[in-house]
């Protein structure tokens, strides 16, 4: 299911033909290196079918989840945008966070931006939530500026209590966003 399409991406629930990308996108060091505790995830196809399931049972209950992100004109996966609740970090309960990760061929180009914005209006418009954070290890620059094209305001640091990793929390509503997309004033 095609969730979303930009003029260079197609946002769509994650399917099978995902997994060895998106394996072989969590065993990159670089790209985890501001995630959990920064280790990299070695490839389990086992283990990464069961989180395709548990991706597709989150959109089935909750209305909202992860994306798989594709090139449009190649068909490639470039990753992955999401709303999930973020448990790691009790203290922002109840939230949704909209959250990204792209393969590092991908960096640059603008996608992780385009990406979650969109999935950024369907979570406050369609999946009618009022509020969505986005959290980010306090030395990931790369988040941060996505975070402020988004017109996400930086709220306040952290600690995530299992990986003791400082943490950025940064927040929008759907009040905002309207303003952001030339909705009117605050």
């Amino acid at each position: 299911m095609v969730l979303a399409e930009t003029a260079r991406l197609v946002l769509r629930r994650p399917r099978e033909p995902d997994i060895e990308p998106l394996m072989a996108m969590d065993a990159d060091p670089e790209v985890m290196r501001y995630i959990g505790s920064g280790a990299v995830v070695p490839p389990d196809r086992d283990r990464a079918l069961r989180s395709l399931a548990r991706w597709r049972r989150q959109w089935d209950e909750q209305g909202f989840g992860m994306c798989s992100v594709i090139v449009r004109e190649t068909g490639e996966y470039a990753g992955w945008v999401t709303l999930a609740v973020p448990a790691f970090l009790p203290e922002v309960l109840p939230a949704v966070e909209i959250g990204w990760r792209l393969r590092r061929e991908h960096w640059g180009y603008g996608y992780a931006t385009e990406a979650a914005a969109e999935l950024l209006r369907f979570g406050l418009g369609d999946a009618g939530l009022d509020r969505v954070v986005s959290i980010r290890h306090v030395d990931n620059a790369r988040s941060e500026r996505v975070m402020s094209k988004l017109g996400l305001r930086f709220e306040f640091q952290a600690t995530v209590p299992a990986t003791g990793q400082p943490v950025a929390v940064h927040a929008i509503t759907r009040r905002e966003l309207h303003v952001r997309d030339g909705g009117g004033t605050a």
